[in-house]
């Protein structure tokens, strides 16, 4: 029950993984903490509770792992086959994907940072495990490829339940069903937060607020505005409470908005997934991430994207909103015989949707797609396979070549029946504009001052990611990020004003 008599040291806006961090770790240096949710307990978490829980930090070698996969025994260490995976390949995979564009103060941060927040939410109660997506069993040797090789135990739900059950034990209140809708401030410093419960607003006393709440995917109107008109319609893989609240409070009181406000994750998704995340199915399973082992069509039977371009977790954040961009915002991932036992769990669940064909005739029939041009279009691409070693473990190079768009790597002949088709459509998961924060969590102003009291994290950060951005970024981001900014806020209150008693 909120003391709305009382001032708290540290209000935290959001339930996700970026927030509950900052909570933790505000907690543990003393602080009075807060956490406000607008969800029901029933739909805490935010994001989090809907990832496939795969988090990207520099690691170096396996043996670096050995301390953080504790189910994971020195014997079956050495049939793993794990790449190096420094800081500066994290940090060059970010600046790559985001064509240069990331700041790289935050950039430097998260990547520097990364390897020491998972060994703290360890002791936080976080369970890590193998990422057996990213890999590929070569001969009895798993052979782990993108940087990728780790994920939380039970994805995001078991995230979330770890977090909130640290939480808990700290004593930290939460306040769920309850939306914050302004920011106050007392000469000139943030001094609370105004929130609504049914129709009954009131007022709480505080010495610092993290938000951490999202951005605006989940807010069609905002969508539209700064995505596009053809984002009006896009399915929204997470939660329906990310309407951009936290990103309105801060702007309000002077905050710059920041980085890129045109762009966002978005995914490939199961054409009949439900349009705001199902909190009854978690765990990012209408996702379809195995399309660079096949081919993608659309509507009228073309390809429109190199499948092959690069590993998924490069790919996967463009790539849906490319089909957002097609006829009728849909389009099919294929695949033959020869790798349909490759392909990735969740293309074998029965929320899955898939159709079935001996021949390419009935497969165009069976998708109702133009056949003639879909069958040129297979028969150019067959044509242009080129001859080479297949290893979907590594960048082959096994190409076409004198087709647009090519496929650059991973390209086998579309002939060997029966043939399997996903339908698909774009799912978004969160933008990428935000508000200007430094790299301690602390928000800005037009001049790069900072706001006295104000905080963010997660998806709130802006010049993160433009264009796209590695697979398990933005997990990694909001831990970061999440654990900097409840340091930043409590050493603000010890500075400005005492710790609460």
């Amino acid at each position: 029950m909120i003391n709305y008599n009382k001032t708290y040291d540290v209000i935290v806006v959001g339930s996700g993984n970026a927030a509950l961090c900052s909570a933790i770790a505000a907690k543990e240096n003393g602080a009075e903490v807060l956490v406000i949710e607008r969800g029901t307990k029933q739909k805490r978490g935010g994001n989090s509770y809907f990832t496939d829980g795969a988090i990207r930090f520099a690691y170096k070698d396996k043996h670096a792992l050995q301390p953080i996969l504790s189910q994971v025994s020195t014997k079956e260490i050495k049939h793993i086959d794990m790449p190096e995976y420094d800081t500066e390949d994290y940090y060059n995979d970010i600046m790559k994907v985001t064509k240069g564009k990331s700041a790289s103060n935050l950039a430097r941060q998260l990547v520097n940072k990364s390897y020491e927040t998972i060994q703290w939410m360890i002791k936080q109660g976080v369970e890590f495990e193998l990422n057996e997506n990213q890999s590929f069993n070569n001969n009895g040797v798993l052979q782990f490829w993108g940087g990728l090789p780790i994920k939380t135990h039970r994805k995001g739900i078991g995230l979330i339940e770890a977090l909130i059950k640290k939480a808990e034990l700290l004593g930290i209140e939460f306040k769920y069903n309850t939306r914050a809708i302004q920011l106050l401030t007392t000469d000139e410093k943030v001094s609370g937060i105004k929130v609504i419960k049914g129709e009954v607003e009131n007022q709480i006393s505080a010495n610092s607020v993290v938000l951490a709440c999202g951005g605006f995917e989940a807010n069609r109107e905002k969508r539209v505005q700064f995505l596009g008109e053809e984002w009006e319609q896009a399915l929204v893989r997470g939660t329906e409470y990310n309407t951009g609240d936290g990103l309105d409070m801060a702007i309000e009181i002077g905050a710059q908005p920041y980085g890129d406000w045109s762009g966002c994750h978005a995914h490939t998704t199961d054409f009949q997934a439900p349009r705001v995340g199902d909190y009854a199915k978690p765990g990012d399973i209408y996702k379809k991430s195995s399309y660079p082992l096949g081919l993608i069509i659309n509507c009228r039977g073309k390809r429109f994207v190199d499948e092959g371009a690069d590993f998924r977790n490069y790919t996967y954040a463009k790539y849906g909103k490319e089909t957002l961009r097609q006829p009728e915002q849909k389009a099919f991932q294929l695949f033959d015989e020869q790798v349909r036992n490759l392909l990735r769990v969740e293309y074998d669940l029965e929320e899955a949707t898939s159709l079935k064909a001996n021949t390419l005739e009935d497969l165009a029939n069976k998708l109702g797609i133009e056949r003639d041009a879909f069958i040129k279009t297979i028969e150019e691409y067959n044509n242009a396979v080129q001859d080479g070693e297949y290893n979907p473990a590594i960048k082959d190079g096994k190409g076409t070549q004198g087709i647009t768009p090519p496929k650059s790597n991973w390209a086998l002949k579309f002939e060997k029946a029966p043939f399997y088709a996903y339908p698909v459509t774009c799912g978004i998961t969160f933008t990428f504009g935000g508000i200007h924060v430094n790299e301690y969590g602390e928000v800005l102003d037009q001049n790069q001052s900072q706001i006295p009291g104000l905080f963010a994290a997660g998806e709130m950060v802006g010049g993160l990611f433009y264009h796209n951005y590695p697979g398990g970024s933005g997990l990694m981001s909001g831990a970061v990020f999440g654990k900097l900014a409840g340091d930043s806020a409590v050493k603000y209150v010890l500075e400005n004003a005492k710790i609460s008693n």
